[in-house]
């Protein structure tokens, strides 16, 4: 059971939540942009951070389709930790303070505890997928074993289409369980330093009371990776920390002011 001063933090936090209209992703997106130009060698470390992951993953994993497929759509269970140096620069910014990469790379020690438990979670949730992926893949795919270009292409022009359609069924389960308890909850435990289990409360109830504005950004940030991923992972140095730093501003936007005592 929550203690009284438990349930009275998750009462402040919930109460603070503010509505958005429908087209508050592409504020969000111009916000990012912003950050993004005024910021860009520190950024763009990040992106290209993200595109070497891709092709590291890419070079090691091609014989194994299967698992390198679920590995990198997994970046977008993780990525809301990944991205964790790009709200501090947000941050940073916002206050006026100085902006490192450096520092914004060990911007995790701020609550160390709350963001390893989360991290530890997708990565939990991470290695669930992959094994479901492989499964999908010995079940459903027809024919031999492709390379990961031509799975791209075979998934693209909807060949396969019972694989398809559980593929997309089953990791769209993943993607929405994930969205649903971190579109704000990262930044809320770098920004605030709340424990990790009454940030996703908060960040399910943003989803909960703006479903359309959250479905518009779950959209733009599916389309941007798949961008990214599109350019053989050369455009995730660009999208990735669009992305990342929207992400500030969208909890920016659904919590603006910190609740009395937290």
């Amino acid at each position: 059971m929550q203690s009284a001063d438990e349930k009275s933090l998750t009462f402040e936090l919930l109460a603070a939540i503010r509505p958005v209209d429908g087209d508050a992703p592409l504020a969000w997106l111009r916000a990012g942009w912003a950050d993004l130009r005024a910021h860009p060698a520190p950024s763009l470390a990040y992106g290209a951070a993200f595109a070497l992951c891709g092709w590291l993953l890419a070079a090691t994993l091609d014989h194994a389709t299967a698992l390198l497929s679920a590995l990198v759509t997994g970046m977008l269970l993780v990525g809301p930790f990944l991205a964790l140096g790009l709200y501090d620069l947000s941050r940073r910014r916002e206050r006026g303070e100085p902006v490192s990469f450096f520092a914004s790379a060990l911007a995790w020690r701020h609550n160390v505890s709350n963001i390893g438990l989360f991290a530890a979670v997708l990565a939990v949730v991470l290695m669930v997928w992959a094994r479901a992926s492989m499964v999908i893949f010995a079940v459903f795919y027809e024919g031999a074993m492709p390379s990961f270009s031509g799975f791209v292409h075979a998934f693209s022009a909807l060949d396969n289409l019972e694989f398809v359609v559980f593929y997309l069924a089953v990791g769209g389960f993943f993607a929405t369980l994930v969205f649903a308890v971190s579109v704000i909850s990262v930044p809320l435990m770098l920004d605030r330093r709340v424990d990790a289990i009454n940030a996703a409360i908060a960040s399910a109830t943003a989803l909960a009371r703006n479903p359309g504005a959250m479905l518009g950004w779950a959209g733009s940030i599916v389309f941007l990776t798949a961008l990214g991923f599109a350019t053989g992972f050369v455009g995730l140095v660009v999208t990735m920390p669009l992305v990342g730093h929207a992400t500030w501003h969208a909890y920016r936007a659904l919590m603006p002011e910190p609740p009395s005592g937290v």
